[in-house]
């Protein structure tokens, strides 16, 4: 018996030490209940056994993110005790002389160099401010790339953007944000300076500041391009399908006879509306022919003979465009293709993401992140036909919103006035004619029309057939750009710690990066169902405007908020509520949703609190789409628990 006692007491001790183990957790950063103090390692960066130690040390891959368990003064120097993630599991002690505290998960992605000036890496803050708030910061950035390209080297820059565009989505490189600063061009247009750092895994082999002419033409003739058009196949749309048959029928057949004939692929996806509220439309969307698997232009044009117009009407005039649109980008394996093209035909506005009907519950700038993530642009050629006068505008604003490009400028919206079926055929034609020169001069080894590296067209024509050949070609260079950085393996520059703009300061107006917030999978999850309770609370206050924050006040104190701050009536915010991670408290952007009081919610009209349920509606299921992502998901550290992988999410999907 007495045995059996010291076992069980034993055990208990053991499960206790257990426990303790357990509920190891990294240290809090200043002033923060959740979020943990994180480091960078710089390179040459070596582990060790124990603070002080002078052997035994192994090296560490640059950037490994690690969180600080413990830290400690050892003859005057830093030693911090890290661990790869918040389980409890520490793996050594970095010198603090190799450790760069990073306090917030930002990174960089660089936007596409197509029609703007390359991103300069600075080595002190001063210098390019003063770029930036000089009269004429076109002409010095000018100077300073022409130095660049000349001599490799120019006063004050460390590095430069490479020429080709590095792809984030496909091969994820890191650029952490340390600081940032608002400053003003003479002009009056707001930029951002940021400190950031870089180390690729070559960091000793420096990438040429231009490209070498050979290797361009070579890898632009293994260049292809996939066209898919997404259309509304219901009844009023009959004569624009047979029209769109009949247009891809004829350059089908041209390419077979061309060198490019197996380098071009087209694809088809039809939508319709809900089959629950109307079964007799079969479908809400459907794929009739993946680019990825068309076998020939035969082949193709047999199958989208199958697509015939629905026989029975839809319930509202606005149909299923998002479900079409994402079928297309979901289900299609884009990494195929350099060249990527969605090409949108309708004369209805999208079901929006709230409305019960809807199969995505998402909006058009959710799926416009989507396309851009993958690299895809979206042509909309919206048919402005008389049934649908009414629909035209709230149409016309949604497509516009879905179709903005960064590298264009603008949306790629095409209306056709009274919905002409030859004017509507004319832009058929010259969208995809234009697709498919830009694969032949590929096949030549020379590079579209569209950027510095060559002529840039005039894009000023009001005729729309001009017009759509233009940006055609301007996109065309921006994704040949991005195939040759994918293909050749560009990288970000092997820099440590530089000041580079976030606009291009020639042209202020073009973004040279875009930020983007490396979220954990437990922190997506969090920010979900966050987002879902403030949803759910801002249905009900229609009926009771005061509801919402009631519940959510309620919410809150079940997670242990103080009471006397979450009774301060209108004035409270939901940022104060605590049901949003901390995480997004200090970064660099203006939230809505945080910044919402009470008193401003109740002042709303009806419309302007649909609108912000609508946006918090899509913003989720955009979440969903980001936890499903599997490609995406990033490794910071080795052997890190699988939790701590990182999405970056950009920073206008944040609620």
């Amino acid at each position: 018996m007495l045995q059996r006692l010291r076992w069980l007491a034993l055990a208990v001790l053991m499960a206790s030490f257990g426990l303790a183990q357990a509920q190891v957790k990294p240290l809090l950063q200043p002033g923060k209940r959740s979020i943990y103090q994180r480091v960078l390692s710089t390179p040459d960066c070596k582990l060790y056994p124990s603070a002080g130690s002078v052997s035994g040390a192994e090296p560490v891959p640059a950037f490994s993110r690690f969180y600080v368990y413990e830290s400690k003064d050892v003859n005057g120097r830093q030693w911090l005790k890290v661990g790869p993630d918040t389980q409890g599991k520490t793996v050594g002690w970095l010198p603090g002389t190799c450790a760069v505290e990073w306090k917030s998960q930002l990174t960089l992605a660089f936007t596409n160099p197509a029609n703007r000036s390359p991103v300069l890496f600075f080595k002190d803050k001063q210098t390019l401010e003063q770029l930036i708030e000089s009269d004429k910061p076109g002409e010095k950035l000018k100077t300073l790339v022409e130095s660049l390209n000349s001599k490799s080297q120019a006063p004050g820059v460390v590095a430069r953007e490479p020429e080709w565009a590095v792809t984030q989505q496909q091969n994820f490189y890191l650029l952490p944000i340390f600081e940032a600063e608002e400053i003003y061009t003479p002009m009056g247009d707001p930029m951002r300076v940021l400190k950031v750092a870089s180390v690729t895994a070559q960091a000793d082999e420096p990438a040429p500041a231009t490209p070498d002419p050979s290797k361009v033409s070579s890898t632009l003739k293994e260049f292809t391009a996939a066209v898919v058009f997404v259309i509304d196949s219901t009844i009023s749309m009959g004569p624009y399908i047979e029209r769109t048959r009949q247009a891809v029928r004829d350059i089908t057949r041209k390419i077979e006879k061309s060198p490019v004939g197996q380098q071009v692929k087209f694809g088809l996806v039809a939508y319709r509306a809900s089959t629950e509220a109307v079964p007799g439309l079969e479908y809400v969307s459907r794929m009739y022919v993946d680019p990825v698997t068309m076998v020939s232009g035969e082949d193709f044009l047999k199958k989208i003979a199958q697509l015939q117009p629905a026989k029975v009407s839809s319930p509202l005039f606005d149909e299923d465009a998002y479900a079409g649109l994402e079928t297309a980008l979901t289900q299609i394996d884009w990494k195929q293709f350099g060249g990527r093209y969605i090409v949108l035909i309708t004369d209805a506005g999208a079901i929006a993401g709230h409305d019960p009907l809807s199969m995505t519950k998402a909006d058009a700038a959710q799926i416009r992140i989507a396309a851009q993530e993958r690299g895809v642009a979206i042509y909309a050629l919206h048919l402005k036909t008389a049934a649908g006068a009414n629909n035209h505008q709230s149409a016309q604003a949604q497509y516009e919103e879905l179709t903005f490009n960064p590298v264009v400028g603008k949306p790629l919206y095409y209306p056709v006035a009274a919905g002409k079926v030859e004017s509507f055929g004319q832009m058929v034609d010259a969208l995809a004619g234009s697709i498919v020169q830009q694969v032949e001069l590929a096949n030549e080894g020379e590079m579209a029309a569209g950027s510095a590296l060559t002529a840039k067209l005039d894009g000023s024509s009001s005729d729309p057939v001009s017009t759509i050949k233009h940006d055609a070609q301007l996109l065309g260079h921006a994704m040949q750009l991005a195939y040759l950085g994918q293909v050749q393996g560009a990288r970000a520059p092997s820099v440590f710690e530089a000041w580079v703009s976030d606009r291009d300061p020639a042209q202020p107006s073009r973004a040279t990066t875009e930020v983007r917030v490396l979220l954990t999978k437990s922190q997506l999850s969090e920010m979900s169902d966050a987002v879902k309770t403030i949803l759910d609370a801002a249905n009900q206050s229609h009926i009771a405007p005061a509801v919402m924050f009631e519940q959510l006040r309620a919410v809150a104190a079940t997670m242990g908020r103080d009471p006397n701050q979450l009774n301060q009536g209108g004035q409270t915010r939901l940022a104060e509520l605590g049901l949003l991670g901390e995480y997004l408290e200090d970064l660099p952007y203006r939230s809505d949703v945080l910044n919402l009081d009470e008193q401003t919610w109740k002042s709303w009209s009806a419309a302007q609190q649909q609108q912000f349920i609508r946006n918090l509606a899509s913003k989720l299921a955009l979440y969903r789409n980001f936890n499903a992502d599997l490609d995406r998901w990033v490794a910071l550290a080795p052997n890190a628990d699988p939790g701590e992988n990182v999405y970056p999410v950009p920073l206008e999907a944040l609620p």
